[in-house]
Formats: C-alpha cells, sequence, structure tokens
C-alpha cells in the first residue's frame, strides 16, 4: 500500500495518479508474550504503519501499560474500547474469545450488577473509565458498540463532553 502511495504499482511499474491511503495495523496486548508483541509492533510500524488500533481493552491498568511502552513510537495508538454488556458477557469474552482478556475485577464488577440495564449501565461505566485513561495518557480510543448496540456506545461517549 505504500508503494501505491509512491505511484507504484504491485507490479513495479509506475502509476498516472499515486496513492492517498493511510495505513493502520492492529495490536493486541492481551498475549502470552508481550515483548513479542511490541516487538512486532515497531516492525508493523517500521514498513509503514500510520497509526495502530489495539483490541478492546477492559481496564485501565492494561492502557496505562501500553501508553507506558508506546510512549516513544511516532504513530497514535487508538484504544479500543467495547462496553461490556452482562457478566455472561464478560465470561464469554474472557474464556472464549480468542485475544481478548478481561481482568478479574472487571468481571467481579459486571458480576455484581448482575443483569439488564443494571448490567449495561456498569459496563458503560468501566467504558467510560477506559476511554478518560485512554485520553489522559494521551491515545485516542475507538469505540465498538457490542451487538450493534450503539446506544451504549453513545453513551460512552458521553463522558467526553
Amino acid at each position: 500500500v505504500k508503494q501505491l502511495n509512491a505511484g507504484i504499482s504491485f507490479s513495479g511499474q509506475p502509476l498516472r495518479e499515486r496513492g492517498r491511503f493511510v495505513v493502520g495495523a492492529a495490536f493486541n496486548p492481551h498475549v502470552a508474550n508481550l515483548t513479542g508483541a511490541f516487538n512486532r509492533l515497531g516492525k508493523k510500524i517500521e514498513v509503514g504503519a500510520d497509526f495502530i488500533l489495539t483490541q478492546p481493552v477492559y481496564d485501565v491498568k492494561t492502557i496505562e501499560m501500553i501508553a507506558e511502552r508506546t510512549r516513544h513510537l511516532p504513530v497514535p495508538i487508538f484504544i479500543g474500547i467495547m462496553p461490556i454488556t452482562s457478566a455472561r458477557n464478560a465470561q464469554f469474552l474472557h474464556n472464549e474469545v480468542p485475544g481478548r482478556s478481561i481482568p478479574d475485577d472487571t468481571r467481579e464488577r459486571m458480576r455484581k450488577a448482575g443483569s439488564g440495564e443494571r448490567a449495561q449501565l456498569e459496563g458503560v461505566a468501566i467504558a467510560q473509565e477506559a476511554t478518560l485513561a485512554a485520553r489522559e495518557m494521551g491515545n485516542g480510543v475507538y469505540i465498538m458498540p457490542p451487538f450493534n448496540k450503539v446506544d451504549l456506545a453513545v453513551r460512552v461517549i458521553d463522558v467526553l463532553r
């Protein structure tokens, strides 16, 4: 893609016009080998990533760790924020979805919230805490509505007003 931006086709031939792509890359802060993940992140930037999107993050500690270990990088890191909808949702994401990790204390907060509207409000509160932490540490965020529940995503960003 960076080659297209330079005006060169995939076959190496010059193009009449240059591409105008902005290149993003993914980062998963929930892997066992974090050092390897950060090394790969550096390589993604070396080969042309203009920005980074993380997998969803559900706690301030992880955001702090990402901010500390990426402070030197020359591209913005956008923290993925996805509100949890219930204790069952938290357990499923933690145990069944590869690349996701929800801390024990966050899952406990969701368990205590019960279900229904109260659980959704707690999930939004957790997501708002993460959003504010990311903003304080200089990272941007992108919000992912769970189950297409856009109203929950809107509630998360209300904290920024």
